[in-house]
This record gives structure tokens, C-alpha cells and sequence, in this order.
């Protein structure tokens, strides 16, 4: 046999896709953020948080819909694995709570953030104020509590405790 194709392995491939693409990207804008900060123009941290706001929007919030769907599915279809599995019940709660952090704090707080840079530089601002950059910061630290998430959850996933 070549492959197996079921709802199954087609649920598990589209789970594993959407962790990797929705959620990587993420991991990538951890990167571009400090850069565009290091390259000293506030222009580029206006482009930063519009680009934040697309990829929360159009990659990691879609990706973590389907990574709860596909999840559930897989549960469902699968005689060896329960919803009262602590791994599962686990996974389903980060997976959870980052659904709510992009949707309730990320979005809101980088079209907040953009809108503020936009202000002050039409304001001639070359420098931005402090109030951004402890929002920014603070974004900045949110950002990095989200990416722990995601790698707890990676962790639940693959090692499974309690199962």
C-alpha cells in the first residue's frame, strides 16, 4: 500500500499544516519585529504592526479554527484517543486560549499600535513616544508568552502525558 488516505490521516495532515504554516509564521514575526525596532525608523514598526495584523488575521487565526476542528475530528474518528485524555484536554485549552489572545489582544492592541505610530508621525514625529513604546514592549512580551504556548502545546501533542 502506498498511502492511506481516511478522514483520519486527511484531518492529521491539514492539523499538522495549519500548526506549521498559521503558526510558524508567528515565530517569524518574533524576528522581524526586534529588526525593524533596530533599523530606526518608525516607519517600518508601522508596517510591522499592519503585518502582524495580517497574519494574525489571515494565517494564525484560520490556522488555529482548523487546528481545533481537525482536532476534534480526529478525536471522534479515532478509537484510541478520548476527549477525557488529559493530553487532549490540555491541547485543547492552549489552542484555546491562543485563539483568544490573537483574537482579543493581538489584533486589537497592532491596529492600536498602528494607528498611534500613523498619528505620530503625521504629527512629524522621528522618534515615537513613550507610551508606544511601552505598549509595544508590552506586546513584545505577550508575543513571546504566546510562542511558549505554542511550543507547550507542540509538546502535549507529541509527548502526551497522562495518556
Amino acid at each position: 500500500m502506498i498511502a492511506t488516505f481516511n478522514l483520519y490521516t486527511v484531518s492529521l495532515f491539514l492539523h499538522i499544516s495549519a500548526a506549521i504554516v498559521g503558526l510558524g509564521a508567528t515565530f517569524a514575526l518574533s524576528i522581524a519585529f526586534p529588526l525593524a525596532v533596530r533599523m530606526g525608523d518608525p516607519r517600518h514598526l508601522l508596517f510591522m504592526h499592519k503585518l502582524n495584523l495580517e497574519v494574525i488575521t489571515k494565517l494564525a487565526s484560520p490556522a488555529l479554527g482548523l487546528i481545533l476542528i481537525t482536532g476534534i475530528v480526529q478525536v471522534i474518528d479515532s478509537d484510541f484517543i478520548s476527549f477525557s485524555d488529559a493530553w487532549i484536554s490540555i491541547a485543547f485549552v492552549l489552542v484555546i486560549i491562543l485563539g483568544g489572545l490573537q483574537g482579543a489582544y493581538f489584533a486589537k492592541t497592532d491596529r492600536k499600535l498602528a494607528a498611534q505610530v500613523e498619528s505620530e508621525l503625521a504629527g512629524g514625529a522621528t522618534e515615537l513616544s513613550a507610551e508606544y513604546q511601552k505598549d509595544a514592549q508590552r506586546e513584545g512580551s505577550m508575543g513571546a508568552l504566546s510562542g511558549l504556548l505554542v511550543l507547550a502545546t507542540v509538546f502535549v501533542m507529541v509527548f502526551k502525558p497522562g495518556a
